[in-house]
């Protein structure tokens, strides 16, 4: 009898404490999560006047509050994965990352794998161990794993609960873009422009560039290398009168890293240049099969055959190019200017007649204007907030801090007062900070930390109402490729994974960077043509066809997201 009188007792006890909970408990929706309990414990605590922090940065006079204004004396760590092993700039020894933890309360722990990324971020995702915040490149298949296994937050539902002043930061065009089908976004991206910001702004830069060795090219007359004949001319012309540099061989024709998938100086890069379009009546492009593209491979195969294709460009890797470059080997590249902006450092310190400069190269037979991609909406990585994050609340609220103006300029620019000012209006880094910039960014990182060292949220698109003529020798790249510059978002289409369509163009793919050097060292154009024909017919017997139906597709929808239709 006791025992039962107790054990009633204590489930009386209990009914009582489960009302007076469920009387208590706020009305407010948690973001869908089955770790619920774990993000709700420790953010719910109100102030004197009885409201939630949450609450008050929705009523100051009406206007939306920054969560992170709210919550600076309150101190949290948080843990952040970069899923790229080079990125080691720590956090809390200079002044931007100290500034910020002042400004938000956020201290953060950065998490690099050591060695293979992908392994790495699988062995998070398997062992269920995410940090707080992940970032990615948009195109890993690890970002749709872990949407749909459900182990990141909705940012939408944690910004309408802990941060409504996250919807005054976020790009709409961006969010639209990054929107999955049950309406919610789990990533915001970084480096990404929208169709509209080519419209609204006038340098937007492209990344590919023609380059030739300044003091090589204006010797031989600043030729005209347009055309395949005066491109031949121009290659011949330099080696003749050049045929080493500095005691080493001159290599007359540079280009990327040979790849199992190809070369982009020899089919993405020299499509751009010549033009080539995406689409035609209404259906994604089979680019690689257009004429103009491959008379210009033809043109290459005809200088490999007389010598001027050195063996270096088909075997070197990335280090072995970088020493080349910054030793002004090459005469001229289709290259993506930021890939060498160090060794054009170097070339510049030594002489700077001897740097890379950017000029007209490869024109289709109309002489049309480039055409090269700038950043897509799409940007570079996406950042997501695992819901192992026990402070989701303070993990929403430092993204909005950093998608913010404010946190732009911080980590663009810096603190105002220290590392820049307003001249004429417009924020403007500090002559002496600008020139350590330029002359060592490790010295630069070390100290200050800003020109976007933490880039995970950079907008560059914002960042151009305060950018300044980028300072020589990397301006004249950079400048050259504004005329051309456009948006190609609709057509960066990813096809599933999983899918016949992916399947098919992995297998197209990987013979493409089979068959691409064969074609550039063909002893003749009948060995060109047969290989070519070999390969056309192979595509179609894997069927891709259906991979260009699939883009299109693809590319309609795409056009519908982003207001082209």
């Amino acid at each position: 009898m006791k025992k039962r009188y107790s054990r009633l007792l204590a489930l009386i006890l209990l009914l009582a404490m489960t009302i007076m909970a469920v009387g208590c408990k706020k009305e407010k929706q948690e973001p869908a999560s089955n770790k619920d309990t774990e993000a709700t414990s420790s953010v719910d605590s109100k102030d004197d006047d009885g409201k939630t922090v949450e609450e008050k940065a929705s009523s100051q006079d009406g206007e939306v509050v920054p969560g992170w204004q709210l919550h600076a004396d309150d101190k949290v760590d948080l843990t952040w994965y970069i899923n790229f092993s080079w990125f080691t700039t720590p956090w809390g020894e200079n002044l931007i990352s100290q500034t910020i933890t002042e400004e938000t309360g956020c201290n953060i722990e950065f998490i690099v794998p050591a060695g293979n990324e992908a392994e790495k971020l699988n062995s998070l995702i398997a062992s269920d161990s995410l940090p707080d915040l992940i970032t990615l490149g948009w195109w890993e298949g690890q970002v749709g794993q872990m949407i749909e296994d459900g182990m990141v937050y909705a940012l939408d539902e944690l910004a309408e609960q802990y941060d409504p002043y996250w919807f005054e930061v976020a790009d709409p065009g961006r969010v639209g873009w990054f929107t999955q089908e049950d309406g919610h976004v789990y990533g915001y991206p970084n480096s990404s422009f929208s169709p509209q910001d080519y419209e609204k702004y006038d340098n937007i830069a492209s990344n590919q560039t023609f380059l030739v060795r300044k003091d090589i090219y204006e010797a031989i007359g600043s030729p005209d290398m347009t055309t395949p004949e005066g491109f031949k001319a121009a290659v011949k012309a330099a080696v003749e009168q050049f045929p080493e540099v500095n005691g080493q061989s001159l290599i007359p024709v540079g280009a990327h890293e040979f790849g199992p998938v190809g070369n982009p100086s020899f089919d993405e890069y020299l499509s751009n240049f010549l033009a080539i379009p995406y689409e035609k009546d209404g259906k994604y492009y089979d680019r690689y099969t257009d004429p103009e593209l491959v008379r210009w491979l033809k043109t290459f195969r005809e200088l490999g055959e007389e010598g001027y294709l050195a063996d270096d460009i088909f075997i070197d890797k990335r280090a072995q190019m970088e020493e080349k470059i910054a030793q002004g080997r090459y005469f001229c590249m289709l290259y993506q200017r930021t890939d060498l902006q160090d060794q054009q450092k170097i070339l510049y310190a030594n002489d700077p007649n001897s740097i890379y400069m950017a000029v007209d190269g490869p024109k289709n037979s109309n002489g049309d204007d480039y055409t090269l991609p700038g950043t897509g909406i799409n940007g570079w990585t996406l950042t997501l907030i695992s819901k192992n994050c026990e402070r989701p609340d303070r993990a929403i609220q430092l993204c909005s801090y950093l998608m913010s103006e404010h946190g732009q300029l911080m980590t663009w620019l810096g603190v105002e007062g220290e590392t820049w000012d307003y001249v004429d209006g417009v924020p403007t880094m500090k002559q002496e900070v600008r020139d350590l910039l330029n002359a060592d960014r490790t010295e630069y990182d070390k100290l200050y930390g800003s020109d976007s060292a933490y880039w995970m949220f950079q907008d560059n698109a914002m960042a151009l109402k305060w950018a300044v003529p980028t300072a020589e020798p990397l301006g004249q790249m950079e400048r050259w490729t504004y005329p051309y510059v456009m948006t190609t978002s609709q057509y960066d289409v990813t096809l599933a994974a999983d899918s016949d369509e992916q399947d098919i163009k992995t297998k197209v793919d990987n013979e493409w960077g089979l068959v691409l050097p064969r074609l550039l060292l063909a002893d003749s154009e009948a060995e060109f043509d047969q290989i070519w024909n070999d390969f056309l017919q192979k595509r179609a017997d894997w069927g891709y066809d259906k991979v260009l139906e699939k883009r299109t597709e693809l590319m309609i929808e795409a056009k519908r997201k982003l207001g082209l239709e």
